[in-house]
C-alpha cells in the first residue's frame, strides 16, 4: 500500500514492523485491509474517493453521499466478467489438482469429482450473485455474463475431455452442468427492479472519518448535521433593506440535507435563485425568504425530491398548503425524483425497498396518485425508494441546473419538460433524471 504522504510503498512487512507507519516517513496509515474483513479500504483508495466526490476538492458533499459513493465503488470492483472468468479457470485447475491429488488415495476418479464439485459450486455462486442485493445492477449483469461464459466452456471442454475418455456418465454430467449454466444465465434484468443494500454501514463509515481525520487533518469539503448548522446560524440577522428585492426561481427540497447540501456549493449564488426545505430550512431567513418569494408575479418553484411516498407528494404539499402557494398560479417544476425517471433509467441506480414504504405508498392523495402511472405506482406500492444524496453533489447540480434552463422554454414543443397541470395550476415534470 503506498503512503498518501511521501508515495512510498509498504508491504504487509513493512506496515507491521513499523507499527502501522510509513517505512519512509513514519506517516500513520489509517486503514489496514488485511484486517477489515471482506470490505478492504486502503489509504489511497480513501483520499481518491475523497477527491471525486468532492471534484477535486471544490464541492462540499454529506455523510451519507460518502456512504453512497464508497460502497458504489467498492461494488464496482468486485463486479468484473473478466476477473470472474480469470478465477474461475484459475481456481479450476488449482481445486481440481490439489483437493483431487489429496483424495486419490481413497477416492476413485477423485480429479474428476472434485472438479464436477468445483463446476457445480462456481454455478450456484455466479447464480446467487445474479440475485445478490450486494451487488448492483451492473454487477447482476457482469455475474449472468460470467455465467454464460462458464456454460459454453463445460461444454466445450468437457465435450472434447468426453471424446477422449469415451465415456457416456461423463457426457451427461457434461450436458446436465453446461445446460444449466445457460439456462440460469438466461435472465432478464430492470434496472428499475434491481434492490440493493449497503455493504458498508454508516457506523463503520463514521469509524473510518474519524480515524482519517485523527491522521490526516480535517476534512474540509464534508458537511456537518444539518443540527449543528441550525444551532450555529440561530444568531444571523438579515439587513433589512433585503426584503425589498425578490427572487425569480425557487428550489424546494423535501429534505434539510439537501437544502444545506445545495447552498453550501453557493447554488443559490450562481443561479439567481433561493433554496429551502420543506422542514423550515434554513430557519433563521425562511420567513424572510418566503415574505420574498412571494412577492414576485412571475416567480418559478422547482421541486427536488427523493423518489418515495413522501418524495412524490412534495409538489401536492407546495400547491395545497397555505405556508407555501395555496391558491396561487406559480408555476412549479417537478424536477424529480419521480418513478418514471428510473424507470426510464438504462443505467440502474441505487434502489432500496423497505416494506414499511408499501402502505404509505397506497395512502397518498388521490391528486397524487392520479399523475402517476401503472407502473409508477406499482413500483411505490412495492416499497421502493431511491434517495437524492445517493447522487454525488455534482451530479444533482447538474441535474438542478438543467431543470431550471429548461423551464426558460416551458411552451415550446422541444421543451424537456412534460406538463400534467389544468386550467388552475401550472404544474410540469421533468422527464429524465440526469
Amino acid at each position: 500500500m503506498k503512503c498518501i504522504n511521501c508515495g512510498t510503498d509498504n508491504n504487509l512487512k513493512d506496515r507491521r514492523g513499523n507499527q502501522g507507519r510509513c517505512k519512509q516517513c513514519n506517516h500513520r496509515f489509517a486503514f489496514e485491509p488485511t484486517a477489515m474483513g471482506n470490505v478492504k479500504v486502503t489509504d489511497p483508495m480513501f483520499a481518491k474517493i475523497l477527491a471525486d466526490i468532492s471534484a477535486n476538492n471544490t464541492l462540499y458533499f454529506t455523510p451519507k453521499q460518502l456512504l453512497y459513493f464508497l460502497d458504489n465503488r467498492i461494488r464496482r470492483k468486485a463486479s468484473s466478467v473478466v476477473g470472474n472468468i480469470f478465477s474461475y479457470i484459475f481456481l479450476n485447475v488449482w481445486v481440481t489438482v490439489f483437493f483431487g491429488g489429496f483424495t486419490r488415495g481413497f477416492l476413485p476418479n477423485s480429479f474428476l469429482i472434485c472438479n464436477l464439485i468445483y463446476q457445480v459450486i462456481t454455478i450456484i455462486g455466479l447464480y446467487q450473485q445474479t440475485k445478490s442485493p450486494q451487488l448492483n445492477y451492473a454487477g447482476r449483469k457482469a455475474s449472468a455474463k460470467s455465467l454464460k461464459i462458464v456454460g459454453i466452456l463445460i461444454l466445450s471442454v468437457g465435450t472434447l475431455i468426453t471424446f477422449l475418455l469415451k465415456s457416456p456418465p461423463i457426457m451427461i454430467a457434461v450436458i446436465i452442468l453446461g445446460g444449466s449454466a445457460l439456462l440460469l444465465s438466461q435472465q432478464k434484468f430492470a434496472p428499475a427492479t434491481s434492490i440493493q443494500d449497503f455493504i458498508i454501514s454508516q457506523s463503520s463509515l463514521k469509524s473510518w472519518l474519524t480515524r482519517w481525520q485523527d491522521i490526516n487533518g480535517t476534512i474540509d469539503k464534508v458537511l456537518p448535521s444539518v443540527q449543528q448548522v441550525i444551532s450555529e446560524s440561530n444568531s444571523i440577522s438579515i439587513n433589512p433593506e433585503v426584503t425589498a428585492y425578490s427572487f425569480d426561481r425557487l428550489v424546494v427540497c423535501d429534505s434539510a440535507n439537501i437544502a444545506q447540501l445545495l447552498i453550501a456549493n453557493n447554488f443559490h449564488f450562481e443561479n439567481n435563485c433561493a433554496i429551502l426545505s420543506i422542514t423550515g430550512y434554513p430557519q433563521s431567513i425562511f420567513t424572510t425568504t418566503m415574505e420574498m418569494v412571494r412577492r414576485n408575479p412571475d416567480l418559478q418553484v422547482f421541486a427536488l425530491h427523493d423518489c418515495s411516498a413522501k418524495g412524490v407528494s412534495l409538489v401536492h404539499h407546495l400547491r395545497s398548503s397555505e405556508n407555501w402557494f395555496f391558491n396561487s398560479n406559480v408555476k412549479i417544476i417537478d424536477v424529480g425524483l419521480l418513478p418514471r425517471q428510473i424507470l426510464a433509467n438504462k443505467r440502474g441506480m441505487f434502489i432500496q425497498n423497505n416494506t414499511a414504504l408499501c402502505q404509505k405508498s397506497q395512502d397518498l392523495p388521490i391528486e397524487v396518485r392520479q399523475n402517476l402511472s401503472k407502473e409508477e405506482l406499482k413500483w411505490l406500492d412495492a416499497g421502493n425508494f431511491v434517495e437524492l444524496e445517493s447522487f454525488t453533489p455534482q451530479m444533482l447540480i447538474k441535474v438542478l441546473r438543467n431543470g431550471i434552463s429548461g423551464s426558460l422554454n416551458l411552451a415550446s414543443d422541444d421543451s424537456s419538460m412534460i406538463f400534467i397541470g389544468d386550467s388552475s395550476s401550472d404544474i410540469y415534470v421533468v422527464e429524465s433524471f440526469g
